[in-house]
């Protein structure tokens, strides 16, 4: 019987080797799951994120937590000279660059396996940086967003797409029923790995958002951020900018 992997949030040094062994057991899964836990929303929650990268020029883009590349592949929709998708699971990034190749994008897009938290990347190397759903799973959240700044280029623009709690408390207790019950047991299911997506669901319901995240990311050095809440509020997209 395989052993299903539940990070363990409360020992950080476990937990990226856990978060790395949990998404290479879901990864042929997930975008599947995707679709269904999200009802297809997260595609649109993507594009906006494209959308918002696409009010200024921006040469060359780093993906954080790419996973299976639904999030670097919108971005190829942008006039760039070089995307580059990272990764710290192999088993997502293998998908990912199955999808780049089908998509003709190989030319454009440059999938790689790295940690987001030790960036491998110059100083002042890129002038945007996205992650989508990937900012929860980070082992030191501090550590994971002073690199981004790190490799940012002065004036360079971070867009992070992450889950969120609805403030509405009916909303919320619907929101926390769903995560909660359904999301674990889909998990099961389709994935056959219930413990995965219970981690998902607790991660997502403990992660700080809205304002509490904004602090966090002023905290680190960014500017102008701004949130823009998504869905009745079930998830967010964070906009900052490197002085």
């Amino acid at each position: 019987m395989k052993k299903t992997i539940k990070p363990d949030q409360n020992n950080p040094e476990a937990k990226k080797k856990q978060v790395t062994q949990m998404f290479d057991g879901i990864s042929k899964s997930y975008d599947l799951l995707n679709r269904i836990i999200t009802l297809g929303v997260d595609i649109i929650w993507r594009k906006r994120v494209v959308n918002i990268l696409k009010k200024e020029a921006h040469d060359t883009i780093l993906d954080i937590a790419t996973g299976t590349g639904d999030l670097v592949i919108a971005l190829a929709k942008i006039e760039t000279s070089k995307i580059i998708g990272l990764d710290i699971s192999p088993g997502m990034l293998e998908i990912g660059k199955e999808k780049v190749i089908t998509h003709d994008l190989t030319h454009r897009i440059d999938m790689q396996l790295g940690d987001s938290e030790m960036l491998h990347y110059n100083d002042e190397y890129f002038d945007a940086v996205t992650v989508a759903f990937g900012v929860r799973n980070f082992e030191n959240l501090d550590k994971g967003l002073s690199e981004i700044l790190r490799v940012l280029k002065s004036n360079g623009t971070l867009v992070i797409l992450e889950t969120a709690v609805p403030k509405n408390n009916v909303l919320k207790a619907l929101y926390n029923l769903y995560t909660q019950n359904v999301m674990p047991f889909l998990g099961k299911l389709f994935s056959k790995d219930k413990s995965a997506y219970q981690y998902l669901s607790d991660s997502a319901a403990s992660f700080p958002y809205g304002e509490a995240f904004n602090n966090i990311l002023r905290k680190n050095g960014f500017i102008s951020v701004e949130d823009k809440p998504q869905t009745l509020g079930i998830a967010s997209i964070y906009f900052a900018k490197k002085a």
